[in-house]
């Protein structure tokens, strides 16, 4: 027996030996310390790019910073003349300044980030060392005009003026609120006349609306829906021993809304035109009103709940008369608060509306006089991420759009169009990620492109048709990479249709060596309000702090998220808990068989925080068999339990047993792997009682994990201490080796 027990024990010595875990060993303090020094190690090291562009006002001119091997730059372009030179002699300034200040100002790096112009660009201003500076760049003189406001001075905040007056565009009448009703006097000292009797406390009239010819008043009739209050222990506040509480409203879904019905008044016959409901009930809700310039109608957009249906509704000035000039309706949703556009050309008779309707997001051009389609604008399987500008005279628009290029569709581009639909011009046809800054006149931009694989690019074109003018900056990251930092991979792999394209990114540590096994991180979050794999380059990402320490971390958008088809968007309807993972797992799957070093054996770990808090847990509840570590922080852990807007947009109105299927209470018991549960006591973006409700049902299963609840803390992770708190649990269960000892200094 005791021969037996020696050959075990050798055996299982062998097998931790060669356990992943040892043969990789990291997560010495050693890493954690190089990876909390390097984005401080990587800053400063992209040359020759493009920051704070800024046109000068009615000016083909525009200056902007940039970082050379000698230093930092401030640079003057004349556009008309092709001629770029350095906006002020930087070594005559930092002299000057350094007399004025009785220190020591290095020309290559100056204490300010911003400058501006006064006229011909003769006067240069900018702040530096908690003073306004004035310098005029003919003698380098110095005049310091007074200290700098230290951020924003915020207003005061207007108490409620019930009896608040709006004056008529004449001049000739004002309207107020008074006793929840709806009032109006003649100016100077006319009798008050009552227009409404119907006001209560629980049905007020509220933001009066003049008409452009005086003649009508618009308002709004509110009918109050249900006020929920959350509550707020604060355990260790700052300035006194003794807990506080605070409550705030907070809206969560299937709670009953304010319910606002437009209301019109004849003002010379205090006639009160009470418009029929019947295309604006069951509101989410209703937006504000707008008078036609004409003022033969007032116009308002509505949202029904469940945000199934949305329409532009008219209302007549003269008859109360109601229609709807534009309708959307879906069986699952109208995207209304991410691609909603809308733009009324010539008082309302024409109008320009975005819209799925085909399964793409596209522009059209509406009749406003008969509510009827004219022609579409756009078209093909790609989408209109945005519009930048409409430019009536010419009957053009430049948008911004995604999939029409080659390659990666999320990358955005920038276009030109007639309101007929014809003459699309493409205006940024670098390979990237673009970012424009248009001339005052609209006659020239500013296109600066990238993507995470490849350093900036920054060039000015012309508007008309896109052809650049003269390169501006080419980033340059020989610098960067002499630390050893790893240019993060763009990877692609089949999702669940075996069709569609998912598109991520993958990021190696600085030690990365393809001949050893790393395990592999995911950051999720699958909001779908967007899309969220970064997209332009940057020497510094949080995931590389995690990377440092021994992993390779990934991120990926799956199917659910925007800015594809509405096909791929729709998986998300009614359906959160999904959030991707048929996609993101058959992603991990592709990069593993690609990669040997990409080791998902061990299982995958998998981080995120508020929506993304709620989709690492449900990627242990629901997949426990792939992710088998995970971090979340500040989670939305049961939709029915965090704000009502971006919840119902997704999962729907009303509630339903769907919302269930996608809980992580409900789904608690399904836990296997190893957790840490982040969330501060003071979130008032997402309830933390949906943090401890997971609590009280991983207790009531009894089930295993960890939990760390951060006082004070807002919708946070609670700092570095958070941020290494999450470090340590995936070192300790991910890779197998135990984290520095921290309270040994």
């Amino acid at each position: 027996m005791r021969g037996i027990s020696r050959f075990l024990s050798a055996v299982t010595l062998v097998v931790l030996l060669l356990s992943p875990g040892l043969l990789t060993a990291q997560g010495t303090r050693a890493d954690y310390e190089r990876a909390a020094g390097l984005r401080e190690e990587v800053s400063g090291l992209v040359r020759h790019t493009v920051e704070q562009a800024r046109w000068l006002p009615e000016q083909n001119r525009f200056w902007y910073r940039t970082t050379t091997d000698e230093g930092t730059r401030f640079m003057l372009v004349d556009a008309e003349r092709r001629r770029r030179t350095e906006a002020f002699d930087h070594e005559r300034l930092a002299a000057a300044l350094a007399e004025a200040l009785e220190t020591e100002v290095d020309p290559a790096a100056l204490p300010f980030r911003s400058i501006s112009f006064t006229g011909e660009a003769e006067t240069l201003i900018f702040t530096a060392e908690g003073w306004n500076w004035r310098c005029d760049l003919d003698s380098y003189r110095l005049q310091r005009t007074g200290r700098a406001e230290r951020g924003r001075s915020r207003r005061p905040q207007r108490e409620e003026d019930e009896e608040r007056r709006v004056v008529s565009p004449d001049s000739t009448r004002e309207a107020f609120v008074r006793d929840h009703n709806l009032w109006m006097r003649v100016l100077p000292d006319g009798e008050a006349v009552q227009l409404s009797h119907d006001g209560s406390a629980g049905e007020f009239y509220t933001d009066p609306i003049w008409s452009p010819d005086s003649r009508h008043l618009a308002a709004m009739r509110v009918r109050p829906g249900f006020e929920r209050i959350i509550h707020y222990v604060e355990s260790s506040p700052e300035d006194q021993l003794q807990p506080l509480h605070h409550t705030r409203v907070y809206t969560k879904p299937g709670d009953a809304l304010d319910q606002r019905r437009p209301q019109l008044f004849e003002v010379a016959t205090a006639r009160h035109l009470e418009p029929d409901d019947s295309l604006y009930r069951n509101e989410y809700s209703n937006g504000r009103l707008r008078w036609r310039e004409d003022s033969r109608a007032v116009t308002f957009e509505f949202n029904a709940r469940g945000h199934q249906t949305c329409r532009v509704i008219e209302i007549d000035a003269r008859t109360g008369a109601v229609r709807a000039l534009i309708e959307e309706t879906s069986p699952t949703f109208v995207d209304y608060s991410q691609k909603r556009f809308r733009h009324d050309l010539d008082d309302g008779r024409e109008i320009i509306w975005a819209s799925e309707r085909d399964g793409w997001n596209h522009l059209y051009l509406y009749d406003g006089t008969t509510g009827e389609v004219t022609n579409r604008i756009t078209s093909g399987e790609w989408v209109v991420r945005g519009v930048e500008h409409v430019d009536e005279e010419n009957r053009q628009i430049v948008f911004t759009a995604g999939g029409r290029e080659p390659g990666d569709p999320y990358l955005v581009h920038y276009y030109r169009v007639g309101f007929d639909g014809r003459g699309l011009t493409h205006l940024t046809p670098g390979d990237g990620q673009h970012s424009v800054t248009f001339s005052p006149d609209r006659s020239l931009f500013i296109d600066t492109w990238s993507r995470v694989d490849t350093p900036p690019v920054s060039v000015l074109r012309r508007v008309s048709d896109g052809r650049q003018v003269m390169e501006l900056e080419r980033g340059e990251i020989d610098a960067l990479l002499e630390t050893g930092w790893r240019v993060p991979e763009v990877f692609t792999a089949v999702g669940r249709d075996s069709e569609t394209d998912i598109w991520g990114v993958i990021w190696r540590p600085t030690i990365f060596d393809p001949d050893r096994s790393w395990p592999v991180i995911e950051y999720i979050y699958a909001g779908p309000h967007s899309a969220h794999v970064p997209k332009t380059f940057s020497a510094w990402r949080g995931v590389r702090y995690l990377c440092e320490l021994g992993f390779v971390v990934v991120q990926i958008d799956g199917m659910g998220t925007s800015h594809r088809s509405k096909a791929f968007h729709d998986v998300c309807w009614q359906n959160l808990g999904d959030a991707g993972f048929p996609d993101r797992i058959l992603w991990h799957r592709a990069a593993a068989e690609r990669y040997p070093w990409y080791d998902i054996e061990r299982g995958v770990g998998i981080y995120g925080h508020s929506a993304g808090g709620q989709n690492s847990l449900g990627g242990m509840l629901f997949h426990p068999d792939f992710y088998t570590v995970a971090v979340s922080s500040c989670g939305c852990h049961d939709n029915r339990m965090d704000k009502i807007w971006w919840n119902e947009a997704w999962m729907g109105y009303p509630i339903g047993e769907h919302y269930e299927r996608s809980s992580n209470v409900v789904n608690a018991h399904r836990l296997e792997g190893k957790l840490l549960l982040i969330v501060g006591e003071m979130d008032t973006n997402v309830d933390p009682a949906s943090t401890m409700q997971v609590v009280d049902a991983l207790i009531r299963a009894d089930r295993d994990f960890d939990l760390l609840v951060v006082p004070g803390a807002g919708h946070s992770i609670g700092g570095a201490y958070g941020e290494r708190k999450r470090a340590d649990f995936f070192v300790r269960h991910l890779m197998g080796t135990e984290p520095p000892d921290w309270n040994r200094r």
